[in-house]
């Protein structure tokens, strides 16, 4: 198996869990109380003059291991905040990533901007979960599900009020995701196969995506030349991780990325 399909393997038995714990009319029934949800608020974010900065919240990767030995989530999701970034990540898949639903609303308490939910969503569970803890968006992965299954999660997410980041790695993933409706599509410049890591992905396919959608692109920043790529090629938004966290310092990081990308 491939890394990718070993975490959407573990999503399932995640969910089995968790489904026992919380069965899922309860889990849907906690996400329709939380009232209307942000998912447009997420999609204006994105569409803002300029290039938008979703940041990530992340301990580790299957690719890199333990990114960040100590990890003050609270510290790092508010330094985002305070330095303009329109949006912020978290990651939520425990095995690898060493992420958590604690976490992810730990910081939806301490944050006003948008959240996206990072997992392997391979259930409807999972998107009234993601609502339910709070978040204005999910992520769905083209790889990992049908064009039937993923053209019904965006229309659940549309019924629940979330935005959906429907990422894609190749053109054939792209054409499923616009003709399933994906109103926010990622071009991820990392394999989700083997995690290895192409840059120029981001540009070679963005003449594939209609100019009525949003486009993300994802992983594979590493210096401010690289997010004056992104400008160039008229990107509406960089997903940054790794980068990020590494930093030191990300508020002065933030900086001058933006300042790259004016």
């Amino acid at each position: 198996m491939s890394i990718l399909d070993e975490l959407a393997a573990h999503a399932r038995q995640r969910v089995a869990a968790d489904m026992a714990e919380i069965p899922l009319a309860e889990m849907k029934a906690l996400a329709e109380a939380k009232g209307p949800g942000g998912g447009t608020r997420f999609a204006e974010a994105l569409k803002r003059s300029g290039l938008s900065f979703i940041c990530e919240v992340k301990r580790a990767s299957p690719s890199k291991g333990l990114i960040a030995p100590e990890f003050p989530y609270l510290e790092i999701a508010r330094e985002y905040e305070s330095a303009g970034a329109e949006c912020i990540s978290c990651l939520t898949e425990p095995k690898w990533f060493l992420g958590s639903d604690r976490i992810f609303r730990d910081i939806r308490s301490a944050v006003s901007i948008p959240m996206l939910r990072k997992d392997f969503t391979v259930s409807e569970y999972q998107i009234y979960q993601a609502k339910a803890m709070g978040a204005d968006a999910v992520l769905l992965i083209c790889a990992i599900l049908d064009p039937s299954e993923l053209s019904y999660y965006l229309r659940l997410c549309d019924e629940l009020g979330l935005a959906a980041l429907t990422e894609a790695h190749d053109e054939q993933e792209i054409r499923t995701a616009v003709a399933a409706g994906a109103g926010i599509i990622g071009v991820n410049n990392r394999n989700l196969k083997d995690f290895s890591v192409d840059f120029t992905n981001a540009a070679r396919l963005r003449d594939s995506i209609p100019p009525d959608r949003i486009y993300v692109a994802e992983s594979g920043v590493k210096s401010p030349e690289d997010i004056k790529t992104l400008k160039k090629i008229c990107a509406d938004a960089a997903l940054i991780g790794e980068f990020l966290m590494r930093a030191e310092d990300k508020r002065a990081l933030l900086k001058k990325l933006r300042e790259a990308a004016l």
